[in-house]
């Protein structure tokens, strides 16, 4: 394992309490702190230009560095608004990808290309996904392809200022706000509390209020060639996992919470490109995650991928839909 997977990796616990390594840290997030203060400055008063789009834009993000489900939250609201029968697209930044320009999303595009997160959203929703580093460009360049577009969601951008939007979701999991400072210190992009519309918690509520939004496994797993295999089926087999997320001790946690026996599992960096894998054991399943898999099957076409689900509770998608209903009429 690199150093800088070791770091990654130890990062998430240092964040959890203010130890001697976050105090260490301390003045460093003061700079950050002030740099963040000088930015939200700089668009409050017009130096940095706000761009809006002629549609409903809702932002899903959170205020804590690494995996708290944005991704899972934003196709399970994608799936929820083409329900109401509404026409929509998503933009992202494509973190990790090889290219640097603004481009839609093909279900067949490399993830290399597009990035592992929005290529799972386009395969998954079926809906015009563009990415793009200004995520107001991305905007324009969808709209301008599918004009009958009326929500743009984006996923992660609560940060991403230049960016008008109308609604904006906070997704928090377990670690709540971790010690409460900001990066490197702590976990915190931004300070919280801040003002947002909504917000969910997809792990055990760390923090009062806000909606729950469990996040679990789902009952089976992909084969490359889309087939579906019971996890079930699964059981008192040893598996080798393998995950690259942010934490991927999280969805370890989620196979064994399944019943499953995880005789081996490999935590690699977040967007990890899987160019350095070697197939494995045929006699042992690989399990992955879904974000993996397009990366992972070509290189070892047997692995398993198990998708993510977010099932929210009733009341957020109530109190959604009565703050999008004004700018529908809009």
């Amino acid at each position: 394992m690199s150093w800088s997977t070791q770091i990654q990796q130890r990062l998430p616990q240092i964040w959890l309490s203010r130890g001697w390594i976050a105090w260490a840290l301390r003045p460093v997030s003061w700079v950050y702190g002030a740099l963040l203060a000088l930015r939200r400055l700089a668009y409050a008063t017009g130096l940095a230009q706000t761009h809006r789009l002629p549609a409903c834009v809702i932002v899903v993000g959170n205020v804590v560095a690494g995996g708290a489900g944005k991704t899972p939250m934003t196709m399970a609201l994608v799936k929820h608004l083409l329900a109401q029968g509404l026409r929509v697209g998503v933009v992202s930044r494509g973190h990790g990808r090889r290219t640097h320009d603004t481009r839609a999303v093909q279900a067949n595009s490399a993830p290399q290309d597009v990035g592992d997160e929005p290529l799972l959203i386009c395969q998954s929703t079926g809906v015009p996904v563009w990415v793009g580093a200004s995520r107001a460009d991305a905007g324009r360049q969808l709209l301008q392809a599918h004009p009958d577009v009326q929500v743009i969601v984006c996923d992660d951008g609560l940060q991403h200022l230049a960016l008008a939007r109308d609604i904006e979701l906070c997704v928090m999991d377990e670690r709540g706000v971790g010690n409460g400072w900001l990066l490197p210190a702590g976990p915190l992009r931004e300070a919280w509390p801040r003002p947002v519309d909504l917000w969910v918690h997809t792990g055990r509520p760390a923090l009062p209020g806000g909606f729950q939004a469990p996040r679990q496994l789902a009952d089976h797993a992909l084969r490359s060639n889309g087939q579906k295999v019971a996890l079930q089926d699964l059981k008192g087999l040893p598996i080798h996992a393998v995950a690259g997320l942010a934490r991927p001790e999280a969805f370890f946690d989620m196979l064994r919470q399944k019943g499953l026996t995880l005789a081996c599992t490999t935590a690699l960096p977040d967007h990890h490109d899987y160019k350095d894998w070697h197939a494995s054991d045929a006699g042992t399943p690989l399990l992955c995650t879904e974000k993996d898999a397009a990366k992972l099957w070509a290189h070892d076409p047997q692995a398993l991928a198990v998708p993510l689900q977010i099932m929210p509770e009733p009341a957020f998608w109530q109190a959604l839909d009565a703050l999008m209903a004004p700018h529908l009429r809009a």
